[in-house]
Formats: C-alpha cells, structure tokens, sequence
C-alpha cells in the first residue's frame, strides 16, 4: 500500500509514468474495499445466516420433543441412525440400546436408540429427543449455537472477500510492472543502438 503514500508525491513528478499513477490509484482502490467493502460482506453474510438459523431453531424447537425413554434391553446394531451425522468420536461413549418411549402423539415406540448411559441395563431411564412421528432426532440447535455459526460465518466471508480483492490488486500490480518493463525495453532498442554516440542525442 506504498503506493497510496506515494500517488501525492507523484502528482507533478516529471518522471511519473501513466503505470506509476495507476498502481497508487489500484492501491488506493484496494484499501478501500478492505476497509468499507469487506467488513460489509462479512456483515451482511453473517446478518442473513443469523437469519436464516434462527428460522431453523424456531422450526427445531417446534418439531422435535424431549421425551423419556426406558432401556429394555442391548441392541446388537452398531449402525449409526439416520439423524447421527457426527464423527466417530463424538460416539465412542454412547450405546444403542432397545428402548421403549412416549411419542408425542400419545403412542408408544419401541426400537433402537442412542444413548450416553455407560452401563445401559434394563429399566434405566434416559432422555431422548423425538418428532412428531415419534422416531429419534438429534436435540434441536439453540440460539447460543445459531449465533456462533452466523458470527463464523461473517468472519469467513469476509476473509475470503479480504483475500480476493488482494488478490486482484496483485494480478493487476503484476500486469501493470510487466507493461512497464515492455515499454522499457522498447525505449531501450530504439535508443540503444546510437547510446554515447557523438551527435546521437544521447
């Protein structure tokens, strides 16, 4: 951004060349989007995840019921259920057992499910999220997590932003440099030739 200091000073420099002043002014350019443009993008993306989340945790909340199950028996299935999507990792502690639970129709279920219990036995008792079907759901997102997500999601857009308009202003800086050096080495073969020759005008 040496150049933004320097696109003053080259004002009426009678050695300026048009690739001097265009470099400051790309600069300049840049430094503007970094610091108006870029906080914007990252604003506004993370306002419309917020956005977008909260809906999600309305609907969560809205659908999914907390309900409690009773362990009836180990289940041989080590298969994760169609809601689990987390690594393996984060289940080295849970258990699937047979499990008997209160849907909230009213209706009774009795299948597998996921549970933290360590030592599952029968008659234990756990709490296990549901849907109107009565079929076992992940807990719903909270505000707390939706607002993380939105924040990190502004951060990261408005790094990739920041990385893009450096990016551009670099291939411009470069094409820029490399008219120059054209036009020099034009300059230089047509004056070349006759360099310190007497009465060549150099």
């Amino acid at each position: 951004m040496r150049s933004v200091v320097g696109l003053w000073r080259w004002r009426r420099n009678p050695l300026r060349r048009p690739t001097d002043r265009a470099e400051a002014w790309v600069a300049l350019a840049a430094l503007l989007l970094l610091t108006v443009a870029v906080p914007a993008t990252g604003w506004t993306c993370g306002t419309l995840v917020d956005a977008s989340l909260r809906r999600t945790v309305r609907l969560q909340q809205a659908e999914r019921h907390r309900t409690t199950a009773v362990v009836i028996g180990r289940s041989a299935d080590r298969h994760r259920t169609s809601y689990d999507s987390a690594p393996d990792t984060e289940h080295d502690a849970s258990s699937r057992v047979i499990a008997k639970w209160r849907a909230p129709d009213g209706g009774t279920h009795i299948g597998a499910a996921t549970t933290r219990l360590r030592r599952p036995r029968p008659g234990d008792t756990f709490a296990l999220w549901a849907d109107e079907r009565g079929r076992q759901v992940r807990s719903p997102m909270n505000a707390t997590g939706a607002r993380g997500h939105a924040v990190l999601a502004g951060f990261g857009s408005a790094v990739l932003a920041a990385g893009f308009v450096e990016c551009v202003r670099r291939l411009t800086v470069r094409r820029l440099v490399q008219r120059r050096y054209e036009r020099l080495d034009r300059a230089w073969a047509e004056a070349g030739p006759d360099w310190g020759r007497t009465g060549a005008g150099s």
